[in-house]
């Protein structure tokens, strides 16, 4: 899953393509990379993000949803917690719903999601994009990240989401410390467990930088990181993998699929 931020301030890509037509020459480059899905987002949920209204959103994220659409036929994700966007950006052609907030943003978040039809993506966040690093505390991040992950399908699934249609995100870096992220990482399996597809972003996250310094102050420099933090996801047998560097990661990922036949 090839991420495109139209936004001017997330973390790692903040401003490079919130003109449309740089967004559009990114997706373009993804694809060729050969990304399998693209996430386009236009609020960021990086840790102290300020909200943007629906109608800002909706400016930033439609016009090149709608470009790509009549061009490619490879699956849009829509990276918002805004039922509205969702609904919008379905109709323009996005076939993904990916919720930082697991559908719990609004009352009717759920109802909307059973209704479009579409594969939504339910994210583990401790606290909200403005609140989630100020001091996120777990008594066990892995079984209060499955639990919370496993409700949020079930009460997806009551509303009329089709279990077909759930994906699990456990949301690295989104309210959890180095530590937290690092433990979610080297014990995944319950997450996979829990029977729906899982998605791992931990492309260029400042986990990475706490583990190497000398990357703290550039997301951009965190290529290896990701690629490590990537491959570890792979083995444990997650379904997709969320990544800033398309074509890197899938060389990574066919090397080791190489590896393990071989054995």
């Amino acid at each position: 899953m090839g991420v495109v931020n139209v936004t001017p301030d997330s973390f790692s890509d903040g401003g490079k393509f919130l003109d449309s037509e740089a967004a559009v020459a990114q997706a373009r480059r993804l694809i060729a990379e050969g990304a399998d899905v693209l996430d386009i987002g236009g609020e960021s949920t990086r840790p102290g993000a300020e909200s943007v209204s629906e109608a800002e959103e909706l400016a930033r994220v439609l016009p090149l949803i709608e470009t790509l659409t009549a061009e490619s036929a490879l699956p849009i994700s829509i990276d918002t917690m805004k039922p509205a966007v969702a609904r919008a950006a379905v109709q323009a052609g996005a076939a993904i719903w990916n919720d930082v907030t697991a559908l719990g943003y609004a009352p009717e978040s759920l109802p909307t999601a059973a209704a479009l039809g579409c594969t939504v993506i339910l994210m583990h966040m401790q606290g909200t994009p403005r609140t989630m690093a100020r001091d996120p505390r777990y008594a066990d991040v892995v079984a209060e990240v499955a639990a919370f992950l496993d409700g949020r399908a079930r009460a997806a699934m009551a509303a009329g989401v089709s279990p077909a249609r759930i994906w699990l995100d456990p949301g690295i870096g989104f309210g959890k410390t180095a530590e937290h992220n690092l433990t979610l990482l080297a014990h995944l399996g319950p997450i996979v467990a829990l029977g729906f597809p899982v998605v791992l972003g931990v492309s260029r996250k400042r986990f990475i930088g706490a583990v190497d310094p000398s990357t703290a102050a550039r997301a951009d420099d965190r290529l290896g990181g990701s690629v490590a933090a990537a491959l570890a996801g792979a083995r444990a047998g997650v379904a997709v993998v969320r990544v800033h560097d398309v074509r890197e990661t899938r060389q990574a990922l066919a090397v080791q699929a190489a590896i393990e036949a071989a054995g």
